[in-house]
């Protein structure tokens, strides 16, 4: 039986969810010339951008730019449309632009761009500015503050400022961050008139393909298959427990796939599957909430994730196939999870599906998904394998056989598509009481998956960069958007082909202006956290930040990773996530890196940077400030704040992984030692999540007793980490002196799955303190110990029970690990011969298997609610 509060409104707040909007879309309403210059911009910008990602200036040889000219003309851009597109006051000046943002618009774009009209006359005198420079630095610096005050409000523009202060009156800090201080001169150089600040690796991601992703997206949007994908949703779920609940968790994960923006996505999707959801339910605070937490974790989720995931690949050093394979286990547990809450969510309320239109039977149903299933590994295969045999056998030639394959391909989905009726968009206040038929739905849009088909086989295949692949991508999109009207309309025989032509012009400019337009925020917020990094450079406040941590966090690196978490919290309450990910992980990743070898934890990088990315997305829904929670309560009609604690409550599944994968790094497929291991993690991995959340929701196959809760949450722990267990009775490393350096080495090399060696070192740091880390040595070629010490480009003695450091080899792979003249090696790591950790399953498991045959003795008559305060809530 359903349960609904009449109380609550089913109409939208157009007006709210327009507010949310602001910091996406720009807060001016225009009309006339005004209108149509601010239509015409933006599709300037997506077409400049284009262009840079296209081989055609390098074949064509004209139009060649730079990565400093392109992020200039990029910046430019941006504060134009900042200032044209959001009023100074909010409120006011709303229907038009005045003047004066029109003087303050060329302005700030003339400042933008006076890297790429002077570039030769800056290049000529490097550090050493003239007047008119320092006029237009510091001016740009100011234009730049309130271009990112307007599109994206205060606190980011705040954080700035204050870098900015910082870096000038260093002298007069306290001792902790004290430094020499900066001039006006060297601040206005470093932080405009180079690439170390404003100009430098966050702008230039967003310049080189993050552009690409965000209106590959509004491509998709515009083609319609943001509708496809809820559509297909509903038809595949809705027939379940909870089912318009677990339709919206997939549609806003295969929106957010392709949007990449928690606020986007859950205006999107959430304007029909939240009122959908109040409908069969759900109270209204909790139907925000699944549409906020659902939306949220789509930037967690490859292969488009959130803007800062490209990031990722500048400030880590790795490809960005690599950041996919190291995120997608941890988004897919994730998703796993927020669909099972879900469902203990309908079962608590006693909800029942909607009814399917010639509802199979259990054999037809089972029929169809092992049909699905099959048809899906053929087609993988198919395309894996046959694209794969093209390429060995035609070379360079493969191109020209595989993209007319590729439109045929093309050509025979849509007209697949046309067999069948187009899918309308439905209207969010009309009750569902019916679910589409699974098969004419899903037919309908096939060929909406070509375009990430093609994006992940450059990413993935050919190995392009980012950017080629985005670009790639997105011309098969304009190609579509394009050409599907047309061809739809010639394969039904209805309308007019003229007049379908027409559409798919106007729709493909239409997506073009939208790219650019959404690209404002994340232009003038990645320019302005380059201020944060270049007073990182400027000022050396990164070496005082590990000393500030490590004495606040007494060295303990679990406090030290809470303490980060919080400050991605705090500051993702009013920075994008993009902003948010660059100031802390500049910050912070390097500290945890360094503490935690210190405290011989080896931390890569890249899971370093994943947990800040993390809770710079949970912010999203964090109350007081979520934006995303703002804009489901705007839906919904509930009251935000109840709708961002709900939301993070079902978002604590998602704040655990970061800590999880900290120390147990297999669950970003780190260290894997082949299939079996693979899968063993996944499962493993699942199961935990879902005993995770089963405690978290004190419902598992009934009510949860308290007890069982805490069961469950130990359950989670050893299957999310068997390590720590396993480590009390079987230590994994036995720690010999440092002066055994070079007999242990052949020892390690040796041993199964072992590329690296494992030695703690002691030296002077930077800041002329004495400090002791952990590091990694390779082990290539290790086959004695003095060929080793050639293949790492070290030279050392023996003192004592330690090895001393008497040459190390510039640029070597031991001093890349970190180790330094006159550094003393101290001891050596020796991995134990020992049982498999994983045995610490079967008693997990069997604890699991108990609690779950408890449960079901007690489910047919829930006597557990009998129980009051003992049966959780």
């Amino acid at each position: 039986m359903n349960h609904r509060d009449p109380s609550e409104p089913d109409n939208v707040d157009t007006s709210r969810v327009h507010e949310v909007l602001q910091a996406e879309t720009g807060g001016r309403a225009l009309k006339g010339p005004e209108s149509v210059l601010l239509f015409i911009v933006p599709v300037m910008w997506s077409l400049f951008q284009l262009w840079i990602a296209s081989p055609l200036p390098y074949i064509l040889e004209i139009g060649v730019f730079n990565s400093t000219e392109a992020r200039s003309i990029h910046l430019a851009f941006a504060i134009f449309l900042a200032y044209t597109a959001f009023p100074m006051i909010r409120g006011r000046h709303e229907q038009h632009i005045p003047w004066f943002d029109w003087l303050l618009a060329l302005a700030g774009s003339f400042s933008a761009a006076y890297l790429f009209l002077f570039y030769d006359e800056l290049s000529s005198r490097p550090g050493a500015p003239i007047l008119q420079d320092l006029i237009v630095a510091l001016g740009g610096l100011l234009l730049l503050l309130e271009a990112t005050r307007r599109a994206l409000g205060l606190p980011l523009t705040v954080v700035a400022a204050v870098f900015i202060f910082y870096s000038l009156a260093g002298p007069w800090m306290p001792d902790v961050i004290a430094h020499k201080g900066a001039s006006l001169s060297k601040l206005a150089s470093h932080q405009w008139l180079g690439t170390e600040g404003v100009f430098g690796v966050a702008l230039g991601v967003s310049t080189s393909f993050v552009f690409l992703f965000v209106l590959f997206g509004a491509l998709l949007e515009k083609a319609g298959a943001g509708n496809y994908f809820i559509k297909v949703a509903y038809a595949l779920l809705g027939h379940m427990r909870g089912g318009p609940a677990k339709a919206a968790v997939v549609s806003s994960g295969l929106s957010g796939i392709i949007s990449g923006s928690s606020i986007a996505n859950v205006v999107t999707t959430g304007t029909f599957t939240i009122p959908l959801m109040k409908r069969v339910g759900f109270p209204a605070s909790k139907a925000g909430a699944v549409e906020v937490a659902a939306s949220t974790n789509g930037q967690l989720t490859p292969p488009i994730m959130g803007a800062a995931a490209f990031l990722m690949v500048e400030y880590v050093g790795i490809s960005y196939l690599e950041v996919i394979k190291h995120a997608i286990l941890p988004a897919m547990i994730s998703y796993i999870a927020l669909l099972f809450i879900v469902h203990v969510e309908a079962c608590k309320l006693g909800m029942k599906g909607i009814e399917r239109l010639n509802r199979p039977t259990l054999a037809q149903r089972m029929l169809t998904w092992v049909i699905l299933l099959i048809g899906l590994i053929v087609l993988t295969l198919a395309v894996y394998y046959g694209i794969g045999w093209v390429k060995t056998v035609f070379g360079e030639t493969a191109v020209w056989i595989l993209g007319p394959l590729l439109l045929i391909a093309y050509i025979g989905l849509v007209a697949y598509a046309s067999r069948f009726p187009p899918l309308k968009l439905d209207d969010a206040s009309a009750d569902m009481t019916v679910l589409p038929e699974v098969g004419p739905t899903v037919k309908t849009g096939l060929y909406f998956l070509l375009p990430v088909v093609v994006l992940v086989w450059c990413l993935t295949v050919e190995r392009f960069s980012p950017q080629l692949s985005a670009f790639w991508a997105t011309m098969f999109m304009v190609f579509i958007v394009l050409t599907q009207r047309p061809l739809l309309a010639f394969f039904r025989k209805q309308g007019s082909l003229l007049t379908s032509v027409r559409n798919g012009g106007s729709e493909l400019m239409h997506s073009l202006a939208t790219g650019g337009r959404n690209m404002v925020g994340i232009g003038v917020a990645t320019a302005t956290a380059g201020i944060v990094v270049g007073t990182v450079t400027l000022t050396g406040i990164g070496l005082v930040m590990t000393e500030f941590v490590e004495f606040i966090s007494g060295g303990n690196l679990l406090l030290m990773l809470v303490f980060t978490a919080l400050i991605s919290l705090l500051l993702g309450m009013g920075l994008p996530t993009t902003a948010n990910y660059i100031v802390v992980s500049t910050l912070m990743a390097p500290v945890i890196v360094t503490l935690g070898a210190e405290n011989g934890l080896l931390v890569p990088l890249i899971a370093v940077h994943l947990f800040v990315f993390y809770f710079g997305i949970l912010a999203d829904d964090t109350p007081p400030v979520g934006l995303a929670a703002y804009a489901a309560a705007a839906i919904s009609g509930a009251d935000p704040i109840r709708t961002g604690i709900q939301g993070f409550a079902y978002d604590i599944r998602t704040a655990v992984l970061p800590f999880m994968f900290i120390f147990n790094t297999q669950l970003l497929l780190i260290g894997l030692t082949g299939v079996f291991d693979l899968v063993v993690t996944i499962a493993s991995a699942v199961v935990a999540i879902l005993a995770f959340s089963a405690a978290t929701q004190g419902y598992w196959l009934t009510r949860s007793y308290k007890w069982e809760s805490a069961l469950l949450l130990l359950i989670a722990f050893t299957l999310f980490r068997p390590g720590f267990w396993w480590d009390q009775v079987y230590p994994e490393f036995e720690s010999r002196p440092g002066a055994e350096l070079l007999e242990q080495v052949p020892v390690v090399a040796d041993m199964p799955h072992t590329d690296s060696i494992i030695v703690q070192a002691s030296g002077m740091s930077l800041t002329g303190e004495e400090r002791a880390t952990w590091m990694k040595l390779p082990l290539e070629g290790a086959d004695n110990g003095q060929e080793w010490l050639s293949n790492v480009g070290v030279e050392l003695r023996q003192e004592d029970d330690a090895m001393v450091v008497e040459f190390v080899e510039f640029g070597g792979p031991a001093a890349e690990a970190g180790l330094d003249f006159d550094w003393t090696i101290n001891k050596v790591r020796v991995p134990q011969e020992r049982p498999p950790r994983e045995l610490v399953f079967i008693p997990a498991l069997a604890l699991l298997v108990l609690i779950g045959w408890l449960q079901l003795r007690r489910r047919p008559g829930e006597p557990g609610e009998a129980h009051g305060g003992r049966a959780a809530t």
